[in-house]
């Protein structure tokens, strides 16, 4: 308690002027410090009475003798001008340093820079007041509003399944399948991610899996892993946008995309086996399919064509079937080797097609 009232009688010190150049004036008081006692009712060091205003007085030059005074001893008292005590600084710069703290700290405190993909969530007092947009925005200086900075169009990614651990879903058709797909997704409203879920992040993740666990158990098995796929990430992230919209989120989920479907690992094997079977089976209906085409195209395209020459055989039924006949002959002798013999008698003839056949020899030879 001692020290805080010798403080304090400091600090009244320095903003009165009731000292002399030998310390406090009047009682015995002096005495305990060795300075001279003043003499009641005759005035100060100064020989001025006591009680009344000093007088200053101003030359007609211009010259405040009296002031001048004043201020060097208010100088020598604070340290300055080569006087006062010995480590005590200049209350000028005392003064300057006090007031560039209160000017940075009201600059800093208070004007808030927000680039164009952030918002600024203000809160007076811990409680939430408003939010700044993109530019330069201000507000009442800390502790009084707080400006917290909150991306809003960075796309978080968060990865479910692909950590090395199986993520077992169960499909419509009762099977097992082990699924790992990942959730893209922003801030919306950023005073409600930030005030409305304590931990948005976990809760994303649970709404992620709830989401997809619901959707895989309406779907079969081959849907799952094939062809329906992406009818499955539609349904999630419109199911997951509905539940978080019921939170009160402020998340915006842009789209989930499935990695990995696969059946469980003890019975992958077995299972690419049978995938693989299934794929033979379905080559193979493939090709009879595209056989069975072909010849139905085939007999199509023969039945036009004897339409074609029934036509023609309506409207001159002999030359029609003289040269059905010369066709077919041509067709069936064109590669059998073929000998004329006109009659009425049979000659010698040379065998002009054997010796064709024959094989040359070499004229070296």
């Amino acid at each position: 308690m001692s020290n805080i009232l010798g403080w304090g009688g400091r600090i009244r010190g320095l903003f009165t002027d009731t000292k002399g150049p030998w310390g406090p004036s009047g009682g015995a008081g002096g005495g305990d410090h060795g300075d001279p006692p003043s003499d009641e009712g005759k005035g100060g060091p100064w020989g001025e009475p006591q009680g009344r205003p000093r007088r200053t007085t101003i030359s007609p030059g211009g010259n405040v003798s009296s002031l001048d005074e004043l201020l060097r001893r208010g100088r020598a008292r604070f340290g300055g001008g080569g006087g006062g005590l010995p480590g005590k600084p200049d209350r000028s710069l005392v003064l300057w340093g006090v007031f560039a703290l209160v000017a940075a700290w009201l600059l800093f405190t208070s004007f808030h820079v927000i680039s164009p993909g952030q918002r600024g969530v203000v809160t007076l007092f811990g409680r939430y007041s408003h939010t700044l947009g993109p530019g330069i925005g201000m507000t009442l200086p800390w502790p009084v509003q707080r400006v917290q900075k909150i991306d809003v169009e960075n796309i978080r990614t968060e990865d479910l399944g692909s950590t090395g651990t199986e993520t077992l879903m169960l499909t419509g058709d009762q099977n097992i399948i082990d699924i790992a797909y990942s959730v893209r997704w922003n801030i919306r409203d950023p005073e409600l991610f930030l005030f409305q879920i304590a931990q948005p992040e976990p809760t994303i993740r649970e709404v992620a899996e709830s989401a997809m666990r619901a959707v895989v158990a309406t779907v079969g098995l081959n849907d799952a892993i094939g062809e329906g796929r992406g009818e499955i990430e539609a349904r999630v992230q419109e199911t997951m946008q509905r539940i978080l919209d019921g939170y009160r989120a402020g998340v915006a989920i842009q789209g989930v995309a499935i990695k990995q479907a696969d059946p469980p690992q003890a019975v992958n094997e077995a299972f690419k086996e049978v995938n693989a079977a299934q794929q033979r089976a379905q080559s193979y209906i493939n090709q009879a399919n595209a056989y069975s085409l072909q010849l139905r195209q085939r007999a199509q395209g023969d039945a036009a064509s004897f339409d074609k020459v029934y036509e023609q055989y309506k409207l001159a039924p002999e030359v029609t079937r003289r040269r059905m006949y010369y066709e077919t002959m041509e067709r069936v002798l064109q590669n059998v080797d073929k000998t004329i013999v006109e009659a009425p008698g049979v000659t010698p003839y040379l065998p002009l097609t054997e010796l064709n056949k024959a094989p040359r020899r070499d004229p070296g030879q």
